[in-house]
């Protein structure tokens, strides 16, 4: 290429890599050269004398989870757009495969990791034992130092008890997860915070807590048409479970939504889209979550790097459930 354009190799490479000590005509000459002969550079080669290899790890407990594979999309989309490159390890939960995988690709000599969780709990750091950034997704990292990315589950319950009540329902309960998730509870205390601050009680008294299944929602539904005949709004911890608990209000004679309006949570399409009637739910921006963990991690290669908890707002998808 630089015998085609007329000019020394050390003048090609300047041109090649928009360096400003080349003369305009002279990077042209050498760009239509490279052109003329189908010149690729060689990604690898730049990143190793930049001390780069344009390489994440990115390290998931449950790599088939209904959370994961959305944060790694929008984290590979984003990574794509930078020509950057992503290995992910799915290390199913287990310390030993976990510290395998670190040393693996420590070895491979990757740029920083993306540390993907499956909930909003708190999870031990790995940073002391990682020489270059990190960022936690979906998850809460013992070290205060680290920077973690999560959904919003206090602004989604909010929004979704908000919309119940602009539909003028005034018996709404909550039936959801187990308690021990960081998640649920904290979804609860927005939940009975936004009831509060309309003088509306709590239908039911308390949530309903349960397994994340159809069964659970069906069962509790059940149990809340039981005891509290009254109520005409249910916000669910997740899809499934309001899946269920349609399923059981149909049964029951109860019409959705003139009777119950319900909504659930995650936005998971073959439940939400695919429920008679089709839910209301509220999505967690997943592959969203993806993008900004590779935009923290781009400014803390860059020397920029944050710290502390940071919320991802939430989104409601308004469905049949409660139109």
């Amino acid at each position: 290429m630089a015998r085609r354009a007329g000019v020394s190799i050390a003048t090609a490479s300047k041109a090649i890599n928009d360096r400003g000590e080349v003369a305009a005509a002279t990077r042209a000459r050498v760009l239509r050269a490279a052109g003329e002969l189908s010149f690729q550079p060689n990604v690898l080669a730049q990143g190793l004398v930049a001390g780069r290899t344009r390489t994440i790890g990115l390290l998931t407990d449950e790599f088939d989870s209904r959370f994961a594979v959305p944060i790694l999309l929008g984290a590979e989309n984003a990574l794509s757009d930078q020509e950057m490159s992503v290995l992910w390890c799915d290390t199913r939960g287990d310390a030993i495969r976990r510290n395998h995988y670190i040393r693996t690709l420590l070895a491979r000599q990757v740029d920083g990791f993306i540390v993907v969780g499956d909930g909003n709990d708190v999870r031990a750091s790995l940073t002391a034992d990682l020489p270059v950034p990190a960022v936690y997704v979906h998850c809460r990292s013992t070290n205060p130092a680290d920077l973690c990315l999560v959904p919003d589950d206090e602004g989604g319950a909010r929004l979704a008890i908000e919309h119940l009540i602009a539909l003028r329902r005034k018996q709404i309960a909550h039936i959801t997860g187990p308690q021990h998730y960081r998640a649920v509870r904290d979804r609860v205390a927005a939940v009975r915070a936004v009831l509060a601050e309309h003088d509306l009680p709590l239908a039911g008294g308390q949530p309903l807590h349960g397994e994340w299944s159809q069964r659970w929602g069906r069962h509790a539904a059940r149990l809340l048409m039981a005891t509290a005949p009254e109520v005409d709004a249910i916000f669910c911890g997740n899809d499934q479970i309001a899946s269920g608990v349609a399923q059981a209000l149909t049964a029951l004679g109860r019409r959705v939504p003139d009777d119950v309006a319900i909504v659930g949570h995650d936005n998971w399409e073959i439940f939400s889209a695919d429920c008679t009637p089709p839910l209301t739910t509220i999505d967690l921006n997943l592959r969203q979550l993806g993008t900004t963990a590779v935009a923290h991690l781009a400014a803390a290669l860059s020397g920029s790097r944050a710290a502390g908890v940071v919320r991802q707002p939430c989104r409601l998808v308004v469905r049949e459930s409660t139109a």
